[in-house]
């Protein structure tokens, strides 16, 4: 697998316009994300359907893949070398060496992030559960166990269930600038 500093992508960028893709979910993306990125998350990557508009767009050119650190794009770029495209690169230390560098981002601040949605809810579903338990029946205890299992097994395994289901919701999913809707404005 090919990677590449955020540095020496800048200066790629700024000889030839070059299409980076970012793997995050939508929301991450909407919070904060390079200027030149656009958005498929990993959850709906298709390397068949990205590589076919890159074809007609960048012919050539190998395609970028960003994420917040470079984790989730080294498994996209998995993905894309186990679909047969080898012309892949990783951008090495992601969206946070991006902006640690000074390079041109793209952030709103009005939106709440997946992470702190993910401990709104923790949170609720927690005291919701004590408080059934002490009002109606112990029962409701294993609401309280079942949260802290799955925050325990996000925290080991990198995954979130909650995050997953809560990048599904209707208010994380509007409004946001994809690869598709990116390249019907361009």
């Amino acid at each position: 697998m090919h990677s590449i500093t955020v540095q020496e992508l800048a200066r790629h960028h700024a000889d030839q316009p070059v299409e980076l893709v970012d793997v995050r979910t939508q929301v991450e993306f909407s919070i904060l994300h390079a200027s030149p990125a656009k958005n498929v998350p990993l959850s709906e990557l298709d390397p068949d359907a990205v590589m076919a508009r890159h074809a007609e767009m960048f012919d050539g050119q190998p395609l970028y893949l960003i994420c917040q650190s470079g984790k989730r794009s080294s498994r996209a770029a998995e993905e894309f070398l186990a679909a047969g495209y080898d012309n892949i690169i990783n951008v090495l230390g992601g969206t946070q060496e991006w902006q640690a560098a000074g390079l041109p981002i793209e952030q709103n601040q009005q939106v709440i992030s997946l992470e702190r949605q993910v401990r709104i809810a923790a949170g609720t579903v927690t005291l919701l559960g004590i408080l059934l338990a002490y009002l109606i029946h112990p029962f409701f205890l294993l609401v309280v166990i079942f949260v802290g299992a799955g925050l325990v097994f996000a925290g080991i395994s990198d995954t979130c269930g909650m995050g997953l289901l809560l990048s599904r919701m209707p208010w994380n999913r509007s409004s946001y600038r994809n690869l598709d809707t990116h390249s019907q404005s361009t």
